[in-house]
C-alpha cells in the first residue's frame, strides 16, 4: 500500500491550495484518513481527520479555513486550504488506516509529504 500526496507549493498569504492524497495497492477498506503537518523546529501535528462515515475534526488553528474531504471510490483524501497564513508553512503528510483484507486489522500508512510555503 502506498499513499501519494500532491498539491503543495508556494502561495501568498490569503491564498488557497488544495492537497490531494491517493492510496494504491492492496486495499480492502480505509478506516480513517487525515492530514498532519510539521513546521520547521516544531513537532508534527494533526491538521484534520475524516472517518469512514465522514465525521471530521480539525486543529483549532485551521478551523473555518481548511476543509477535509474524501472520495471513497478513489481511495483519496483532500485538504482545501483557504485564507492561508505564513504560520501554515510546513510539510504536510497524509495518513490513513488501511485494511488490506477483510480479516486484516487496519495498518497505519503515511504519504511522502508535500511542502506548503505561505510567503509574500
Amino acid at each position: 500500500v502506498q499513499l501519494q500526496a500532491s498539491g503543495g507549493g508556494l502561495v501568498q498569504p490569503g491564498g488557497s491550495l488544495r492537497l490531494s492524497c491517493a492510496a494504491s495497492g492492496s486495499i480492502f477498506g480505509i478506516v480513517g484518513m487525515g492530514w498532519y503537518r510539521r513546521a520547521p523546529g516544531k513537532q508534527r501535528e494533526l491538521v484534520a481527520h475524516i472517518t469512514g462515515g465522514g465525521t471530521t475534526n480539525y486543529a483549532y488553528s485551521v478551523k473555518s479555513r481548511f476543509t477535509i474531504s474524501r472520495d471513497n471510490a478513489k481511495n483519496a483524501v483532500y485538504l482545501q486550504m483557504n485564507s492561508l497564513k505564513p504560520e501554515d508553512t510546513a510539510v504536510y503528510y497524509c495518513n490513513a488506516y488501511i485494511r488490506a483484507g477483510e480479516d486484516d486489522v487496519p495498518l497505519n500508512y503515511w504519504g511522502q509529504g508535500t511542502q506548503v510555503t505561505v510567503s509574500s
